[in-house]
């Protein structure tokens, strides 16, 4: 009797052989790390200071010996004389003399240590202005990578993740600091490129069947003789996928201003909104809305059709969320503290303080998160946001007395 031979059990994937971990040197304690660096630098400085204060010293107290090993008196046939001390020039007794020598003496030492005080105080002040000079210099190149750190830090803070440090010098602390930051934002980059890719891919995939569902819904809503109920059903689902559409292309517009900008060119924040302003005229004169404001030029180097985008949306959404009757919307731009800035206020209801935040995440509205609305796909203010880091801007939305919003948008000229 034959016997079917039984499969082999799955083995065990093979260990990796590349370890991510760095090697560790033969003599790890011969490595040139910062605080080995900093103890020899500091310790040869400070030794360097204490031989030249020692030498200073030498030869000031060398030259203070010589001036008071001279006699401050001469004696001239029989009578004493000196500059320095108050002898009298009348024969004096064997006892006052000597006194008065001794006293002119110490007087004569005691002028000799002055001086010898005054300039090792000179000489100690001249070699601090110094010590701090040159330690201030050394301390500025032993902390220069920090600072080329720093500056790489914050350009990735202004999305943009394809900066490196690529620091070169000894391997220390802080070269590996560096590698291990690059490390992290190659990581990240991918990451986010990833998911941009795939944002990218779903929405051009979803773009072709919601296109060909329009065309046909429309075929058939183009039939006279087609039933009411087919007709009412036609335009709700043409409804439904004309949101499908626009929830497509604001996916497909937020993952491409999640990068950041490479094409600029100067643009008038002045004709964007006016531009913005036109599209949204028909729907704010339905809606009996005032759109009013001053517009001044404020040009700024950046995509014109994104920078369009953000004064859309925010114009779209001053009328969509407004009062009934008497609304009205107000759309400044001007140049303020060497910015950009773009301010939208409108009458709206009341929004709370600490909903302030959630407005600007993805499918996220007044007081409610994923239902539905013919207002929009709750895209908008993620787009505006989105776009405004890409130009390395800012929004800021605060509560309006009396109910509404303002919104703010600074970008660099």
């Amino acid at each position: 009797m034959a016997t079917t031979p039984t499969p082999a059990s799955p083995q065990a994937p093979p260990k990796p052989t590349w370890d991510p971990r760095r090697p560790v040197p033969p003599f790890p304690w011969l490595r040139p790390t910062i605080r080995i660096r900093l103890t020899l630098l500091y310790g040869g400085m400070f030794l360097i200071a204490g031989i030249m204060l020692l030498s200073i010293i030498y030869l000031l107290a060398a030259n203070a010996l010589n001036v008071g090993s001279d006699l401050p008196f001469r004696i001239l046939s029989g009578e004493v004389s000196s500059e320095l001390c108050n002898l009298r020039s009348s024969p004096l007794p064997a006892d006052d003399l000597n006194r008065a020598l001794n006293e002119c003496v110490n007087e004569q030492r005691q002028h000799a240590l002055d001086d010898l005080l005054s300039r090792s105080l000179l000489a100690l002040l001249g070699l601090a202005i110094i010590a701090f000079a040159f330690g201030y210099a050394m301390a500025g190149r032993v902390l220069s990578p920090l600072g080329r750190i720093t500056r790489t830090a914050r350009a990735v803070a202004g999305s943009d993740l394809s900066r490196r440090i690529e620091l070169d010098g000894p391997d220390d602390e802080l070269k590996e600091l560096a590698d291990t930051f690059d490390d992290m934002l190659e990581r990240l980059q991918r990451a986010f490129t990833a998911q941009q890719r795939f944002v990218g891919n779903a929405s051009h995939e979803l773009r072709t069947p919601l296109a060909i569902n329009r065309t046909l819904l429309e075929v058939h809503l183009s039939d006279p003789d087609a039933p009411v109920e087919l007709q009412q059903l036609g335009k709700t689902l043409l409804a439904t996928n004309e949101r499908s559409e626009q929830l497509v292309e604001g996916l497909l517009l937020l993952a491409r201003s999640d990068n950041q900008i490479v094409e600029r060119g100067p643009v008038d924040l002045a004709e964007v909104a006016g531009q913005a302003i036109d599209q949204v005229h028909a729907e704010a004169e339905a809606r009996h809305v005032v759109i009013r404001g001053d517009r001044r030029p404020a040009v700024v180097q950046g995509n014109g059709v994104l920078l369009e985008r953000i004064a859309l949306n925010l114009v779209q959404n001053a009328v969509r969320y407004n009062v009934p009757e008497d609304g009205w919307v107000e759309v400044t731009t001007e140049v303020q503290h060497g910015q950009a800035v773009l301010v939208v206020s409108n009458t709206g209801p009341v929004v709370p303080a600490y909903e302030i935040d959630n407005l600007f995440e993805p499918f996220r509205r007044l007081r409610t998160e994923r239902t539905g609305s013919d207002k929009g796909v709750g895209l908008g203010l993620s787009i505006v946001r989105s776009v405004a880091r890409a130009h390395g801007g800012l929004i800021y939305a605060q509560p309006r007395e009396g109910g509404g919003l303002v919104m703010r948008v600074t970008l660099p000229i």
